[in-house]
């Protein structure tokens, strides 16, 4: 296996344990009809690299096998968050765009899931404020902390060219 095939697999591996690890542990606050997901601001590595799309998919679904998510749940919630991470990816050349996908995959598509997974009596334009929300502070105020940060580190980390 070449180089790259290695760091992608290596990159996405570990982006998918970081997931797990920071929803794991703010379990109280990552599962149920309201929660804020800390893992969410990991959102916006697909800015730096590809292989963050299948991570954060991955972390997702692994989070929810492990959390109290119910099937329904643990599938609409992970494609919630690979059309983010593919949305976040397709826009990594407009930088503040970037946190835009995750907020609206999950803005509109998680609601429906407390609906019908777990029987949420709230109205569905309600849930998407409250889930609304919660993505705007994980991705857009977080992420994009987190983005700045990383965005020094970016040669090191992530091994981008200069070029």
């Amino acid at each position: 296996m070449n180089r790259k095939k290695t760091d992608f697999l290596v990159h996405g591996a570990l982006i998918a344990a970081v997931y797990v690890a920071l929803t794991m542990m703010f379990a109280p606050i990552s599962f149920g009809p309201v929660q804020f997901r800390i893992s969410e601001a990991l959102c916006i590595l697909p800015f730096f690299t590809p292989a963050a799309v299948p991570g954060l998919f991955l972390g997702c679904l692994i989070s929810n096998l492990l959390g109290t998510a119910v099937l329904m749940d643990v599938i609409c919630g992970s494609i919630a968050t690979l059309i983010g991470a593919a949305g976040s990816y397709a826009l990594r050349h407009h930088k503040r765009l970037v946190c835009l996908p995750p907020i609206l995959a999950n803005t509109l598509i998680i609601p429906w899931v407390l609906r019908y997974a777990y029987g949420s009596p709230d109205l569905i334009p309600f849930m998407m404020l409250t889930v609304g929300i919660g993505e705007i502070l994980a991705v857009g105020v977080l992420g994009n902390g987190l983005l700045a940060i990383l965005e020094r580190y970016k040669y090191t980390i992530f091994r981008q060219s200069r070029a």
